[in-house]
This record gives structure tokens, sequence and C-alpha cells, in this order.
């Protein structure tokens, strides 16, 4: 049996190991926390993260599909839970919590039901499956962490009420004149006396930033809305896809990639296990901690006042934990910056952490397009090492353009 198809159905919360006492510290998506003296703390941050995992008896995907992605939708369920980190962020702020049977808030309802499993919900099972076979992926077919990136950044443009700006760093580089763009596309960074609007002078800024999110129709509308609600800047998901080794994680990234989990605008990292896919939030020690997917339950339908049974959603055992060199070297880093000026720190601790020795800086950022770039469209279909096919195409010529970082 495919180890991707293994659930963990009849595991007991209470057989799940509980979290270490170690002076160590603990580190949970940009949060540091004690495990000695904060582990009611740690378990409650934990429990507040999405957590999203195999459902079954949903509605059909296409209307004739699978009704239940067992065995094929851990890496999809991933992508759910670090764009619903992002969510979180965006409307509740890092610091909210989930408490089981407390009423929410209405945008945590909101935010939820953007994910439930039906095909209107915007971040849908199916909305991400269908999504997907524009990028060369059939429904129920396994995702690596890249296409997934794209998928997202895809589906977050009908997304109007978040506005997120999703950008997709391809060839292991961040150019943040890009960024800029697509977080400020009203803005005309091409030529002198930047600041015009959309719909005036600056429409060639506003074709730039549509190309450059990957958007079909509605920039300029979105800017124009961004400007009335006086917002000179669209939160930014950042989704770095990087492959940090050939079929094992080479081990000087292991540093950097545990500083990641460090910043305050991480998002997490999305990777997993040859065939198992997890949401990585932090890390102890060298061990890091993750939310697994692997269970499967009953899909959950909205009341007729748009209530949710939620506590499904929230992982309420001790987290699971692996070692760091057990990582597959394919994953995708994810960053948060709902300001321009968390941005700027952003790129700032990236440059602190390319100077530090004792790691390998993971990817590169730079002010500008580097010239032997070639345009983003092309980069986007850039293939996977999906795991499940890791083996097999090891010697693919299509995955010749995948650069492989070493030293």
């Amino acid at each position: 049996m495919d180890a991707a198809t293994l659930t963990y159905d009849t595991l007991r919360f209470g057989e799940f190991e509980d979290f270490p006492e170690t002076p160590e510290p603990v580190w949970i998506l940009g949060k540091q926390f004690s495990a000695l003296t904060e582990r009611d703390d740690i378990l409650s941050d934990i429990a507040s993260r999405l957590w999203f995992t195999y459902r079954k008896n949903f509605s059909p995907i296409g209307g004739t599909g699978p009704t239940s992605d067992t065995g094929w939708g851990c890496m999809l369920r991933c992508g759910q839970m670090v764009l619903g980190e992002a969510l979180v962020r965006r409307h509740l702020g890092r610091e909210w919590r989930w408490s089981r049977g407390q009423r929410q808030r209405d945008e945590y309802r909101s935010i939820l039901n953007a994910f439930i499993d039906k095909k209107d919900s915007y971040y849908s099972i199916h909305q991400i499956a269908q999504m997907g076979v524009g990028e060369g992926k059939s429904i129920g077919q396994w995702y690596g962490p890249n296409t997934v990136a794209q998928v997202l950044k895809k589906l977050a443009v009908f997304d109007s009420w978040s506005r997120l700006a999703v950008h997709v760093a391809m060839d292991n580089t961040v150019v943040i004149e890009e960024i800029k763009k697509l977080c400020m596309p009203w803005l005309d960074f091409d030529r002198p006396g930047a600041g015009a609007a959309c719909g005036s002078s600056s429409s060639g800024a506003g074709a730039s930033s549509r190309e450059l999110n990957g958007c079909l129709e509605g920039a300029c509308a979105m800017a124009n809305q961004d400007e009335e609600d006086g917002a000179l800047w669209r939160p930014l998901v950042l989704l770095i896809p990087l492959r940090l080794g050939l079929t094992d994680i080479n081990e000087a990234y292991i540093e950097t990639l545990k500083q990641c989990f460090m910043l305050p605008q991480s998002l997490g990292v999305i990777g997993g296990k040859p065939n198992s896919a997890h949401y990585f939030i932090g890390f102890v020690g060298e061990e890091l901690i993750y939310l697994d997917p692997h269970t499967t339950q009953p899909a959950v339908e909205p009341g007729d006042d748009s209530q949710v049974a939620d506590d499904s959603y929230h992982c309420q055992h001790p987290p699971c934990r692996m070692h760091i060199c057990e990582l597959d070297p394919s994953i995708a880093a994810g960053f948060f910056c709902q300001t321009e000026d968390d941005f700027d720190e952003w790129c700032a601790q990236i440059r602190k952490l390319s100077c530090c020795k004792g790691g390998l800086p993971m990817f590169e950022l730079v002010d500008s397009q580097p010239s032997h770039f070639i345009s983003g469209d092309v980069l986007n279909l850039t293939p996977d090492f999906s795991d499940s096919d890791r083996l097999e195409r090891f010697f693919d010529s299509e995955d010749e353009e995948f650069e492989i970082l070493s030293l």
C-alpha cells in the first residue's frame, strides 16, 4: 500500500507522544516558548492553527469526481493550512487563540467557510483540485509543493474579501521589485514620479501587476478599492518552492531552515517525507513540529446561519514531531507581510541570515530581476519533484530546469 494512503483513523489522541520537557527553546511560527514553563501556551498556540485533514463524503469534485481525498490530498490540505494561517494573520492577528465551545468572531467564521469542502468555497479541496488541472495535474493526482503554491496563487485572485497578493518566487530567487509591484499595483515603478493611480497614466504598471500575479482581470479595480480603503499595500503571502538537496536534505541548509521558523513573518513550510506531506510550523532542538493531514474525518456542512462545527479543524493533541534530517528536500517556505514595513523588515532579516556563518542560504534575495531570468509564465511551468514519482523521474529530462541547491 502506498504510504500516502495510510490514515490514523484508529489512533487515539492519548496515544500521541507528549511534548518533551526540554530546556531547548520551542519556536512556533515566529514565537518562542519554553517547554518547561509554557507547555499550555504551546498547546493552545498549536490548537489555534487551522488543521485541514483528509475528508470523506463530500460532494463529488467536478460533479462526478471523488468524494474523498484520502490517499491523494495531503499536499492540497497542507496548502490549505499555510493559506489558512495567512488568512488568520490577515483578519485575526498572530495572537488570536481558539478555544473549544467559545463563540468566535465573524472573521473567523468567514475564514473557515472559505475552506469548507464544497465547490463554491474559495479554497476548498474542489477548487484546488480543479484549478490544478491547469497546472497539468488531473483530479486525484498527487501534488508537489510548487504545484500547490501555483494553484493557491491563482485562487487568491478571486478572494475579494482578503485581497491577498500571493507571490510564488521561482528559481530560488526573491525579487524585491516584483513584490513591490504586486503589492502596490497602482504605482508605476518603471518611470519617475511613481504614485499615479492605476486608472490614469500608470496603466502599464497595472498590466505588469496582472502578469506578475497571474490575474486575468480586475487588478486595477482591486487597486482602486484598496486606495478607497486607505490601504497602500496589499498583504503579501510569499511562497518559495525550494529543493534543498537531491534525495536527502543537505545538512548545510538545516540551520537556515530553522532560522526561518524564528522570523515573525513565518507561515511555516509545506513538505514532508516521501509520499507523505506535512505542514511544518516550528522546531525544538533537532526536531520539526508539524500538523499532519493524514486523518480521514467526515465532511462538515455549515448550518443555516453559516456556523461550522469547528472542533475537527483544530488539532487538540500534542503535536507531531520528526527529526529534521528526515525531511524530504522538496519544500515550499511561506511568509506573510501585512504591511510594507513587515516586508522591509523581512528583507533585512533574510540578508542578515545570508551573512551568518554555520548555514547556507536557501534562496537569493535581489533588488531587481536578474537579466538571465526568463518570464514568470515560463518559470511557473517548472515541474515539481513530487515525492510520489521522484525516483521514477530521477533522470527525466523534464526536471533539468529545477536548479539543485548545493555547496
